[in-house]
């Protein structure tokens, strides 16, 4: 399989997978596939198995890749980590993992050096994005934690620094985001109040949904208004 083919067979497990993303990981050694005479990378059955568990293992357990590493090292394969399940009456296969959107405050995983570590993002990079609220991180024990969403923005983030994109041109998108999360916020407040535990889950996972909708429309209208400047 070609990289952008491994992309699209694991966006319905990982929606937020990216071709980047994948390369990232190989630059880190964790992954190793075939190159063509041409330079083009060919996933093998057994390149995709170890990149869903690399992707669980980050996602379900929360673990750096340098400890992701040592598991693989050790011989811990797809079978042994969480694997998605179908639920009755729904046709479409999920994971057992925590939902995307989380119905707690997330808690801190990863310190400053952690995230420098994995992202490869300058330190000063950082410090301007929380500057700029596009992160927060959470200060505990004398020290800043960020969670796994917001290591993922330092991650997007480095990639747009290497066309002269910053801190401040970022606010755009926080913005935007925070419009988009008051709308979809209100279409179902009443729900998300709602003190019956079932009717709550029902609306976080509506609201998960519109917030995949929204996000794949706004995909377009980029797409549609790129093509206008360049045609």
């Amino acid at each position: 399989m070609t990289i952008g083919a491994v992309c699209k067979a694991l966006a319905l497990e990982f929606p937020d997978i990216t071709i980047s993303k994948i390369r990232y990981l190989e630059d880190q050694k964790l992954l190793t596939p075939r190159r063509t005479p041409g330079g083009y990378r060919l996933y093998s059955a057994g390149d995709v198995a170890r990149l869903r568990t690399i992707l669980r293992l980050q996602r379900d357990e929360f673990l750096p890749l340098r400890v992701i590493r040592q598991e693989l090292a050790s011989g811990r394969s797809e079978e042994e980590v969480a694997a998605p399940v179908v639920l009755p009456g729904d046709g479409v296969a999920r994971a057992k993992r925590r939902p995307m959107i989380a119905t707690t405050q997330p808690g801190g995983a990863y310190s400053l050096e952690d995230v420098v570590e994995e992202t490869r993002a300058d330190p000063k990079l950082v410090h301007e994005l929380r500057d700029y609220g596009i992160i927060a991180g959470q200060q505990s024990g004398g020290t800043i934690w960020f969670d796994d969403t917001e290591r993922e923005i330092v991650r997007a983030t480095v990639e747009l620094a290497r066309y002269g994109v910053g801190g401040r041109n970022l606010r755009v998108f926080r913005t935007s985001a925070d419009r988009e999360a008051q709308l979809l916020q209100q279409i179902l407040a009443p729900s998300l109040r709602s003190r019956n535990p079932e009717r709550r889950r029902e609306a976080i996972d509506a609201l998960e949904n519109l917030a995949t909708v929204a996000t794949h429309l706004k995909h377009l209208l980029l797409v549609r208004d790129l093509r206008r400047l360049v045609g």
